[in-house]
């Protein structure tokens, strides 16, 4: 008999319970064949779609506890790659690591709006169609520069935490850059890519989290990557956190309601003419006298009040008496139910070009982002569909589009301070000075104003030999700018020359 089956039916005999085995997490790949044509090219390309399990180095514990040393699985980790079955030598083809934010987003924006060979087919503005949504191919796809790995960071998407796990553990600001970077690491490792160029792809607060990996992979592994694109990005919380005692918001916001207002064609006739001639304006007044009136709080006089609330209504659309009645500091939340009031309309805040209507049109903030509202249906219908009848990778559970079970998410890495990540991305391009970073801007995008951005990166604090590292592009769309099909054209082609730039000087 063996000495295990003996000792299990001694203890069975006096009355001793036997640990019960726990099964082995295992990993769910499953792999199709496709091919798509970008600027008349046939690419052929593999997708790999699943769930790996994220395992954690298990310190050695009680055994009489059935634990030992070795590996703890923690997480199911769920993914989307897609790689070119024409390139042999992976070892000179870049591959791109992309995730969306939220926190409690899944990789879906990025996915099927701008970068998979599938995009959500909107009209050209970026307005939805009505249902039934469809998929198209979208020959815009980076495909044709890079293999492309979209993640799912733990509770969004697929990706959920494994039994007997805490999944609180994960729905914080460390601990999420270090999961999503364990998992890069183990993709790298398996998929034989530690010898490819690499670069980070991240949206909103996935441009936190980029920002946060690229010293995280860089310090825990030593990995160094040749590129991050940030999408509509926030690194510095000070400049959209609105407060008493934090003026900086107010100052940063306005040269996007400048901007909003001109779409919406609420500013006087002169401002309307020509767009970025307004938006020069704006942004001199706003760093100039808008920033000395609020530094001056109660010492501002009369007259230079009165100017700053002509100067606030001529730039915002908004009535000198509201602008009056908000001490000078108009909050986002409160504009986008002020600007259309008259109309009985609201403007949304990932994109102030969309108007939407709420029950009481003479509330303080609306009832729902109507840009949010616009976009949630298409992308979370056609995503479902795709992953089943095209990628074959099939689950009961929800695919967690955009979840609040994230919530609260913790930043008590932070606590007592704004959360600033900036400070991570300048060190780790001071010690990798070969580290580039395009950061993309949309005019009408309220949750991550484009000054707000500009502002972070003029203070980075980067030495100066450094500073042609990073690069701009700006569109006339919001916080999804690839929605809007001029801006997607113009983005794939930003994006394009952005990496060619970075790779040119890696040979």
């Amino acid at each position: 008999m063996d000495p295990k089956e003996n000792t299990e039916k001694n203890s069975q005999q006096n009355g001793e319970k036997t640990p019960e085995t726990k099964p082995i997490p295992k990993d769910h790949i499953v792999e199709t064949k496709h091919s798509i044509t970008i600027g008349g090219r046939e690419i052929r390309y593999t997708a790999t779609v699943g769930t790996i399990i994220l395992k954690e180095e298990a310190e050695k514990k009680d055994e009489k506890a059935g634990e030992s040393e070795g590996e703890k699985a923690k997480a199911s980790i769920f993914f989307v790659a897609y790689t070119r079955d024409d390139i042999q030598d992976k070892s000179a083809f870049p591959v791109t690591f992309s995730f969306n934010g939220g926190p409690g987003s899944s990789s879906v924006w990025l996915h099927l709006g701008l970068l998979g060979p599938q995009r959500v087919l909107m009209d050209k503005d970026g307005f939805p169609l009505p249902p039934p949504y469809k998929l198209v191919n979208n020959e815009h796809s980076l495909l044709e520069h890079t293999d492309l790995v979209f993640i799912d960071p733990v509770s969004t998407g697929y990706s959920r935490i494994l039994p007997g796990e805490k999944a609180k553990e994960y729905h914080n600001f460390k601990k999420d850059i270090e999961s999503v970077g364990d998992f890069i690491r183990l993709y790298t490792s398996r998929y034989k890519r530690w010898s490819s160029p690499k670069f980070l792809i991240g949206e909103s607060y996935g441009t936190t989290r980029a920002a946060g990996l690229s010293g995280y992979l860089q310090e825990r592994y030593g990995m160094y990557l040749n590129g991050l694109m940030l999408v509509s990005c926030i690194l510095n919380f000070q400049t959209a956190r609105f407060g008493p005692g934090n003026d900086m918001p107010y100052i940063l916001f306005l040269p996007t309601y400048t901007a909003t207002a001109w779409y919406h064609k609420k500013l006087p006739s002169e401002l309307q003419k020509d767009l970025r001639a307004t938006l020069k304006q704006v942004e001199e007044f706003a760093s100039g006298e808008y920033t000395l009136a609020l530094m001056k709080g109660a010492a501002l006089s009369g007259a230079e009040r009165k100017r700053m609330v002509q100067k606030l209504a001529n730039f915002t659309g908004l009535s000198e008496d509201y602008i009056e009645r908000t001490d000078l500091r108009i909050n986002i939340h409160r504009f986008v139910k002020e600007l259309l009031r008259d109309e009985r309309r609201t403007v949304g805040r990932l994109d102030s070009r969309f108007k939407g209507f709420d029950r009481d049109s003479a509330g303080e903030l609306y009832e729902h982002d109507p840009s949010m509202s616009a976009i949630m249906g298409p992308y979370t219908a056609t995503l479902n569909d795709y992953v089943r009848a095209q990628l074959k990778f099939e689950s009961d559970i929800p695919y967690e589009i955009l979840t609040g079970r994230v919530q609260p998410w913790s930043f008590s890495d932070y606590e007592n301070q704004f959360v600033n990540v900036a400070e991570t991305l300048r060190k780790a391009m001071s010690i990798n000075p070969h580290l580039r970073v395009f950061v993309a801007n949309g005019y009408y995008d309220f949750a991550t104003p484009y000054f707000a951005t500009e502002y972070t990166f003029n203070h980075l604090g980067l030495d100066s030999s450094l500073q042609k590292n990073i690069s701009m592009g700006y569109y006339e769309a919001g916080h999804m700018m690839y929605i809007h099909m001029p801006s997607l054209l113009k983005m794939k082609s930003d994006l394009s020359n952005f990496m060619s730039e970075a790779l040119s000087h890696s040979e």
